[in-house]
């Protein structure tokens, strides 16, 4: 079985993500960054299948040279082998363009599962994913919480409010996986001077075959318009118990139109 499962480096996600004020992007150049935790599932989900099943996974990445410090780690948890998509003409691409080039790149590898997050930790569009299975017209699989593989066939169960549902699609399919199916391993020291030889392939646009016209900012139908700081929470209100707290909350509660 030949899984993808698409990785990204993002700004390291125990801090607030910065924006540059003049281009309203995510600043990434001169912060701390790691493969987002998110795809750590994804590629935690490919393992087990790989292991219980054969096969072979493959990394697929679409982002500046550093961005090869993710994939690295990604190959020392266990994948095979990566395609990095590195191109400074991509900068500024929207999520539809993103998910053109890396739909294109995953053609090459014609896999039989692609495995994503549900949405990257920066920018949060969570849609992505679904472009890549429309381009690659294969059905998608959302919020699975346990996936399962055999007689050609992706099962998941789909996570919901209350429960979960059973959902199937015949393979090839993309699967979004959330941070509950599993628990990611830590990469060993033995995979940590592995994940060095493995092989990554480079491509640039023009090797997956789109003009610079047509990605990154020159290409990007969408366009952010403005940023706004979420407002600072305001200090709340204390009520020490005297006697008469329980009239004090509830008069709070009433002035607030709560009750």
């Amino acid at each position: 079985m030949k899984i993808v499962v698409c990785v990204k480096q993002v700004p390291i996600t125990t801090g607030t993500n910065k924006i540059d004020p003049n281009t309203l992007r995510i600043v990434r150049e001169g912060v701390d960054a790691e493969l987002d935790p998110a795809d750590e599932y994804g590629i935690e989900a490919a393992l087990q299948l790989i292991e219980a099943q054969g096969g072979e996974i493959t990394l697929v990445s679409m982002g500046p040279d550093r961005a090869i410090e993710a994939i690295r780690r990604g190959l020392a948890m266990g994948a095979d082998k990566a395609i990095h998509i590195s191109d400074p003409a991509l900068s500024g691409s929207d999520a539809l363009t993103t998910a053109r080039i890396l739909a294109a790149a995953i053609k090459r590898v014609n896999p039989d599962l692609v495995i994503c997050a549900t949405e990257s930790s920066d920018a949060y569009t969570g849609i992505v994913p679904a472009g890549i299975a429309q381009l690659l017209d294969i059905p998608q699989l959302t919020f699975a919480k346990k996936l399962t593989v055999e007689n050609g066939k992706a099962t998941i169960q789909r996570q919901i409010e209350g429960g979960y549902q059973t959902v199937e699609a015949s393979l090839p399919a993309l699967v979004t996986v959330t941070g509950s199916i599993n628990e990611p391993r830590y990469p060993a020291l033995k995979g940590i001077m592995q994940a060095k030889k493995k092989p990554v392939e480079t491509l640039t646009a023009a090797d997956l075959g789109f003009a610079t016209s047509e990605v990154g900012s020159a290409g990007a139908k969408e366009r952010v318009l403005g940023w706004n700081p979420a407002p600072q929470r305001q200090a709340g209100v204390l009520i020490k118990d005297d006697g008469n707290a329980a009239v004090a909350i509830a008069d709070y509660l009433q002035k607030l139109k709560v009750i």
